[in-house]
């Protein structure tokens, strides 16, 4: 199973770059009074990562929330032999 996920790893490295190498038109970016002019493959890389990063923010934020309640509903141990 290792192996298949190295085999996994090395095949999206091979498609990252070969989507850099065939995208290197430089794309002019807006943001209010900010401006880039950055390569096409750099803009969404960049989106890419930051979707990953606040989709795990909120996979955890959800994760942390449900643990909690489970925690506050759950009977303590004093309660129940009462």
């Amino acid at each position: 199973m290792r192996y298949f996920y190295i085999f996994l790893l090395v095949l999206f490295f091979a498609v990252i770059l070969t989507f850099s190498v065939q995208n290197i038109k430089s794309v002019t970016v807006s943001f209010l009074d900010w401006s880039a002019n950055l390569p096409l493959f750099a803009i969404v890389i960049g989106a890419y990562l930051l979707g990953m990063a606040s989709g795990g923010s909120v996979a955890g934020f959800l994760r942390h929330s449900v643990e909690k309640a489970k925690r506050t509903t759950k009977p303590s141990s004093s309660e129940s032999s009462e």
